[in-house]
């Protein structure tokens, strides 16, 4: 991959990688940092990644290095910490994209992230199963599940009140 190609990446992909991953950690920091060392990455292996590539690469550093960013939380015992009423909703009732983030957030996290790539940046499921390392039957199963459990927390009536 050229200079001239590598920018063209950074200019294509940053701020998809960034919505990725802010929505699946709704974390900034995390996203800005999980960015810029993905890309980081990219840089250091360059004369082996195809342009081509790139995109699918990029995806799934950052996607590997959230969950270990997770994992290493998790083991410092941080990760349990964390004050999820620190999001309140701001309306008394919630609107429709408020209930899917919040039915969003109570998904594992690899439904979540599957579902992400899928909805919410329109990747195929054969480049979800290259960015997650799943096969493409496990990513179908995954979405399947997340999107049932989704209608299925839609439609339960404390919501509408």
């Amino acid at each position: 991959m050229t200079r001239k190609e590598y920018n063209q990446c950074v200019d294509l992909h940053a701020d998809a990688l960034f919505r990725f991953i802010l929505k699946a950690s709704r974390n900034k920091t995390l996203a800005d940092d999980t960015v810029q060392d993905s890309y980081l990455i990219l840089w250091e292996n360059v004369s082996v990644i195809a342009y081509e590539k790139a995109k699918a690469f990029l995806f799934t550093t950052a996607y590997r290095k959230m969950i270990d960013t997770f994992r290493r939380e998790k083991r410092n015992a941080d990760f349990e910490t964390i004050n999820t009423n620190a999001y309140p909703m701001t309306t008394l009732t919630p609107d429709l994209n408020e209930i899917l983030e919040h039915a969003l957030n109570l998904l594992p996290p690899i439904q979540k992230t599957v579902v992400l790539l899928r909805d919410y940046e329109n990747y195929s499921y054969k480049e979800i199963a290259e960015i997650t390392s799943l096969s493409e039957t496990q990513v179908k199963v995954y979405i399947f599940r997340a999107r049932h459990f989704m209608k299925t927390f839609i439609k339960t009536p404390d919501l509408v009140i």
